[in-house]
């Protein structure tokens, strides 16, 4: 075997085995096998909230057993591979194994960054709300974009997502939209990316073709599950229903079914239009303000997360967290971690888990100074 590939067998071996120490595996099997037994006993359905939150962590459990077993037999099976193929004289045989090793070692260094998803609401769901600037049809066609981005990221990343509500631009875009990404650490990877995104482009929209400049901003908060405590009642808040608009049938879009709750002593507004029955928009509703509420508390607890701050200023100039450049030249660049990108059609696209790690590295350690801006 040559001297790289065994370098590169080394290094992945030695990276699984500290991903072994990180998950604290022989605690996690015991832990597994209990759960495993506790979910054959049917008196667990007597307590509804405590089975789901058990079946939540069993699967879990498993989904991260399953995935360290499947990459240390990945790099057993390679190895084998590559010396079967250097025996026979098979190039092929070798390049295949090689590759394979190599996308062993790129997935344990995402498992890594996921260790630093310990906060007691990364495992969550969550809800995505994406609004764009001012600049009428610029801004809300890209936000438009970031939608369509965020959603093809929770494709590759083999997530479900919903949307919630959905208010269209006039001539094209969104004015806004509320999305639920649903999918084990959706919250923890997903909080990276509050914040103002700026885009900087050539505008289909302008018959002059000159270059323009629009932002969007994302908010993200977490689901919250019966197990936390959120004291909201119906005199703190106000409740209006309204016309559905947008996608989702004649029905939906003929009766005043969407609704909209406002916390008066915070200002935080919700509103949900997926369902044609206002009873069950209104009980989503409730479940998003409790959610941001929540939010709100856990950022009282990380002041040092400056990103999720930004996305409640401005959306505008000296805010964003994320440049987007098509034109002059082509650069994608996180203004808080100088992570760069010359191929903004993949970012756009979905392909922004390089942006995520080193966001959420970041912020675990604290938050650095921020990068510069872009010229």
């Amino acid at each position: 075997m040559r001297a790289e590939i065994e370098t590169i067998v080394d290094e992945t071996k030695q990276a699984v085995s500290l991903l072994r120490r990180h998950f604290d595996w022989d605690s996690s099997l015991r832990r597994l096998d209990h759960l495993n037994n506790k979910a054959e006993d049917p008196t667990i359905w007597d307590d509804p909230a405590e089975a789901q939150a058990l079946m939540r962590e069993r699967q879990q459990l498993e989904t991260s057993v399953a995935s360290i077993r499947r990459l240390e037999q990945t790099i057993a099976d390679s190895v084998e591979l590559i010396a079967m193929g250097e025996e026979e004289g098979d190039p092929d045989i070798v390049s295949e194994a090689e590759k394979a090793i190599r996308d062993v070692k790129t997935e344990v260094a995402k498992r890594q960054i996921e260790t630093l998803l310990s906060g007691e609401a990364d495992a969550n769901d969550t809800y995505v709300e994406v609004h764009s600037g001012a600049g009428g049809t610029e801004s809300q066609d890209w936000a438009a974009m970031l939608q369509r981005m965020y959603m093809r990221w929770a494709e590759r990343s083999g997530m479900k997502v919903e949307v919630l509500e959905e208010h269209a631009g006039e001539e094209a875009g969104i004015k806004s939209a509320t999305l639920l990404f649903k999918g084990h650490n959706a919250y923890g990877w997903m909080k990276t990316e509050s914040g103002v995104h700026r885009l900087v482009r050539i505008s289909p929209y302008d018959s002059q073709a000159r270059r323009h400049t629009s932002f969007a901003s994302v908010w993200v908060y977490p689901v919250v599950d019966d197990s936390i405590e959120i004291d909201v009642s119906e005199s703190d808040v106000r409740i209006d229903t309204y016309r559905a608009s947008g996608s989702g049938g004649q029905h939906i879009n003929t009766t005043d079914s969407a609704v909209r709750i406002t916390h008066l002593a915070t200002g935080i507004a919700v509103s949900c239009q997926a369902e044609r029955s206002q009873h069950k928009n209104k009980a989503k509703a409730w479940e998003m303000l409790r959610s941001r509420l929540y939010e709100e508390e856990l950022k009282r607890r990380e002041e040092a997360a400056s990103a999720t701050e930004a996305s409640k200023s401005d959306i505008g100039w000296g805010h964003q967290i994320r440049s987007y450049v098509l034109q002059p030249y082509q650069m994608v660049k996180d203004l808080r971690t100088g992570v760069e990108c010359t191929s903004p059609q993949d970012v756009l696209d979905g392909d922004i888990d390089e942006f995520m790690e080193a966001a959420l590295a970041h912020r675990v350690r604290g938050g650095d100074e921020a990068a510069g801006d872009l010229d």
